[in-house]
């Protein structure tokens, strides 16, 4: 396990990328916190500042959509503070409906987010961390991932294929050219956040054992992981193997 001293994080107004930031700030990482709405960030900073004061904290209100403005953020958040070893690219959406059911502005702003988004941050990430010849960048995927789903959540599950897909190859490439930077392709199952709110299952995980399960497995740097490991570890190779009537029930 390396021990990464500075996290950016984006997607950390609130949900998991809140908790994650939480967890770090708490063992004294220093942060850079990414999110479209900038008041909520500052609070987060004021609050995190004030209960590690051993930390530093940087925030930028940004939107991943806009290529050229990501390129910017990360570049003046890794100035500002000496340097970022992980990237977290959490920023993501869980809007959506049937395809076809008239709602198609859900489905592509979920689909610009979690992909073209995802992509502007890898861009972004992996061109300073080439420059430095070491880091972390994560990239947080779905369990969805693993298997189409239906109505609401069938675009998002297509995005999340996209981010692990991008991950994988990211990660083939850098492995083969003998880099030091590693690439974690991170499937969360469902946890409580609201993100998930209309979701019904027995499956899911309440939010805090949820990111502390997600900071853990991060920290841990594997390759590729669902999260928490129980019941996902056991499930995961079900969803693409079952008949896909039989996969339903867990999705």
């Amino acid at each position: 396990m390396t021990d990464r001293k500075t996290i950016l994080i984006t997607g950390a107004s609130s949900g998991l990328g809140e908790g994650m930031a939480r967890r770090w700030a708490a063992r004294g990482r220093n942060l850079a916190l990414c999110a479209r709405r900038l008041d909520r960030l500052e609070a987060l900073r004021t609050e995190l500042t004030a209960a590690n004061p051993g930390i530093r904290v940087a925030v930028r209100e940004l939107d991943v959509t806009d290529g050229d403005a990501v390129q910017a953020a990360f570049g003046e958040l890794d100035a500002e503070l000496g340097g970022i070893d992980r990237f977290v690219l959490n920023a993501g959406l869980g809007k959506g409906a049937s395809i076809g059911s008239g709602k198609a502005h859900a489905n592509r702003e979920t689909a610009m987010v979690n992909t073209i988004g995802t992509l502007n941050q890898a861009e972004a990430a992996v061109e300073i961390l080439q420059r430095r010849g070491e880091g972390h960048v994560v990239f947080i995927s779905s369990v969805s991932a693993l298997r189409g789903m239906v109505k609401a959540q069938n675009t998002y599950s297509a995005s999340k294929a996209f981010v692990s897909a991008l991950a994988q190859g990211l990660h083939a490439e850098l492995d083969n050219a003998g880099s030091r930077i590693k690439v974690s392709d991170i499937l969360p199952g469902y946890i409580r956040t609201d993100i998930n709110r209309s979701v019904k299952t027995k499956l899911m995980t309440e939010f805090d054992e949820g990111v502390d399960a997600l900071v853990k497995t991060i920290d841990a740097e594997p390759t590729r992981a669902l999260v928490p490991a129980k019941p996902w570890k056991a499930i995961g190779p079900l969803l693409r193997l079952l008949p896909e009537k039989a996969s339903r029930k867990f999705i």
